[in-house]
């Protein structure tokens, strides 16, 4: 009897030692990234500027930048420059890109679109898109202006000196 109980005890220690070493080893799940407060992340970006001249297209100074979630109005509801980011929540350079323009914030001008990588497969074949943290620029009807794959250098500060 007392064997089965050492075995018993010697089984619950080890496998209480197993999910302990797992919880700690394990890689960051997007639940354990900060929550963005609501001036960082929105549906919508903020409206520009109208007593300023323009065509809505071009940078107005004084626009705070903004990070929002793809929708199907969010390239023609953006002001600024406008910077689709395939974004995939499994993806380790996604989530750090992701951390980065969280706790930096979004430079002045700047509408970052969040586009989830594996459910928007049709922006993907549209931009040419065939990696996770890529970001395009896109004019305000959507058409392709340049392209930056950010995987090796996955910061916000290499997407602003590529792109901007």
């Amino acid at each position: 009897m007392k064997r089965i109980i050492i075995v018993a005890a010697v089984l619950v220690v080890i496998i209480g030692g197993a999910i302990v070493a797992l919880g700690v080893l394990r890689p960051a799940t997007p639940e354990a990234l900060p929550t963005p407060a609501p001036s960082q992340i929105s549906e919508t970006p903020s409206p520009e500027p109208t007593d300023s001249p323009g065509d809505g297209d071009s940078a107005q100074a004084g626009v705070a930048g903004v990070y929002v979630d793809y929708s199907d109005t969010a390239v023609a509801n953006a002001s600024g420059t406008r910077l689709l980011f395939f974004h995939a929540p499994w993806c380790p350079q996604c989530r750090a890109i992701e951390s980065d323009i969280l706790s930096a914030g979004v430079p002045d001008d700047v509408t970052i679109i969040k586009v989830d990588y594996d459910s928007h497969q049709d922006l993907r074949q549209q931009y040419g898109v065939t990696l996770q943290t890529t970001f395009v620029e896109v004019d305000a009807a959507g058409n392709s202006v340049q392209t930056f794959v950010a995987y090796e250098n996955p910061t916000l500060q290499a997407v602003i000196d590529a792109m901007l």
